[in-house]
């Protein structure tokens, strides 16, 4: 099996870290390879090299045999290697005629030919199975349309090698479909596909081979065959699923600590209801744009609700932030370096920013007893500064990061907590610990509202798990009730998910 696209002991570090080590691959035309990995394995820095996007450190890469370390994307794109990124690259004020054809743009004189423009368009459309207007403007194209437009720009451009990086996070259950039709057939045109995916499943439907990295190495690969899904996950966090969430003990009987009645805000979601008692971690589930962040922002007040109601411990609370903050409510955003941190102050100073009037006497600061307090709760956190808590927060790593964040609210001892997404984009062994945080959340009394897109998170933390579609509750699941399938078939909307059906 010849290969047309050969990564030979590729290496890359950011800022001294490592994130990929020595990574191989082979990639044959005519051949799918699905490459897996949890957040933070090094998937999307080993695309970015073969996109133009960064230039690896170490190791070769050769593209039918010849030479190939692109300088940018659009070189790389040039050389036949498309990359379709999960935040597509489409200019929404743009047509879809334009999009295709952005850099390319068939001209007659100064004039850009626009009899040509449609004609090239449609062809290239028609390749996909994709029925809309050429001028027809991509802003109001759906997820699984844009993501068809994608494709064919790249076939515009007669990629050899398409990377697809989590295709179908946004897409119906037909839509998907559609994609995998449509993979299976530039596969058997004889272009070489690489498949990311969290979605395990899809992976090994695809793909001929697969790739596992974890903690940026290549830790197996080999035919699809080969592998089932409870082996790929083993092999993506280094042990058996089992091993990896703390077991917690069930929340006693309680009344509820946080409410939610009714809550809605016109455009992002509707009448969501929920109740998490002391002790509980309830889940929420869904694809992207659900409403997940959404409803936690609208619950702390970031983006206040148009309707319902929330309670804490049986009072109503105002949908402000400062008043959420002093009725023991905390929020983890999903984007901690926008939401989460002051990355030029030092770490101390981010980890005291939530609770600074508990150490507030008359006025003045207790310095003494806040620094004791700061080192302890670093500690709590098993936080990793070998320089100090002076240290500027951006000098971390994404893991500590996270954990300051998760320090700085739980100085406070909140009893309410909100986490969104709260191990996007660390690796492996930040995760244990932040799982670890969450169940010691648990035990000691608060109620803990997770919205999470990795199914697994959900299932080894959650007591109940919620699960939204297009900004409504459509299936509620009760721990012994627990089924990846149902909680994909609810979030798509198709008929197994319970009460989506």
């Amino acid at each position: 099996m010849s290969a047309l696209l050969e990564v030979e002991r590729v290496s890359k570090a950011f800022s001294g870290i490592p994130v990929l080590k020595d990574v191989s691959l082979s990639l044959a035309a005519g051949h799918v390879l699905g490459i897996v990995g949890e957040n933070g394995a090094g998937k999307s820095t080993l695309m970015n090299v073969l996109g133009g996007i960064v230039v690896a450190d170490a190791g070769a890469v050769r593209l039918a045999g010849a030479e190939f370390r692109p300088r940018g994307p659009a070189e790389a794109m040039g050389r036949g290697v498309a990359y379709i990124h999960q935040e597509l690259n489409l200019l929404p004020n743009l047509s879809v005629a334009e999009n295709l054809f952005l850099a390319r743009l068939p001209r007659r004189g100064l004039l850009v030919n626009r009899r040509r423009l449609e004609a090239d368009a449609r062809e290239r459309l028609l390749a996909v199975g994709l029925e809309v207007s050429p001028w027809g403007l991509v802003g109001e194209l759906g997820p699984g349309a844009r993501q068809l437009v994608e494709i064919a720009r790249a076939l515009a451009a007669d990629a050899r090698v398409v990377i697809l990086d989590e295709p179908t996070t946004s897409l119906t259950a037909p839509e998907a479909e559609r994609l995998f039709a449509l993979v299976r057939r530039l596969r058997d045109e004889g272009r070489g596909l690489l498949y990311i995916s969290h979605a395990l499943g899809d992976v090994l439907r695809l793909a001929g081979e697969v790739l596992v990295l974890r903690d940026g190495e290549a830790v197996a690969a080999g035919p699809a065959s080969g592998f089932d899904e409870p082996r790929l996950i083993a092999l993506m966090v280094g042990r058996s699923i089992e091993t990896v969430f703390p077991t917690r003990a069930a929340a006693p009987p309680a009344d509820p600590a946080l409410e939610v009645e009714k809550l809605g805000r016109k455009g992002a979601f509707r009448e969501v209801s929920l109740a998490v008692r002391p002790g509980e971690v309830v889940g929420l589930a869904g694809l992207m744009g659900a409403g997940r962040t959404e409803v936690l922002r609208a619950i702390f007040g970031l983006e206040p609700p148009d309707s319902g109601d929330v309670r804490v411990h049986g009072r109503r609370l105002r949908p402000v932030p400062r008043e959420a903050i002093a009725r023991g409510v905390a929020i983890v955003t999903e984007d901690r370096r926008a939401d989460g941190l002051v990355l030029d102050a030092s770490v101390a100073a981010n980890l005291a920013l939530a609770s600074l009037p508990a150490h507030a006497h008359g006025g003045w600061i207790d310095r003494g007893a806040l620094a004791r307090a700061l080192a302890a709760q670093a500690e709590a956190v098993r936080l990793d500064a070998p320089a100090g808590l002076g240290r500027p927060a951006r000098t971390l790593s994404g893991g500590n990061q996270q954990k300051v964040v998760l320090g700085k609210w739980l100085l406070g001892r909140p009893s309410v907590v909100l986490l969104d997404e709260p191990t996007r984009g660390i690796d492996v062994g930040a995760k244990q610990h932040v799982y670890r945080l969450v169940a010691d959340l648990a035990a000691a009394g608060a109620a803990v509202l997770l919205a999470s897109s990795e199914i697994e998170e959900l299932l080894g933390l959650a007591d109940r798990i919620l699960v939204l579609r297009r900004g409504s509750v459509v299936d509620e699941l009760a721990r012994p009730e627990f089924d990846r399938e149902r909680i994909l078939a609810a979030a798509l909307g198709t008929a197994s998910g319970g009460a989506a059906s």
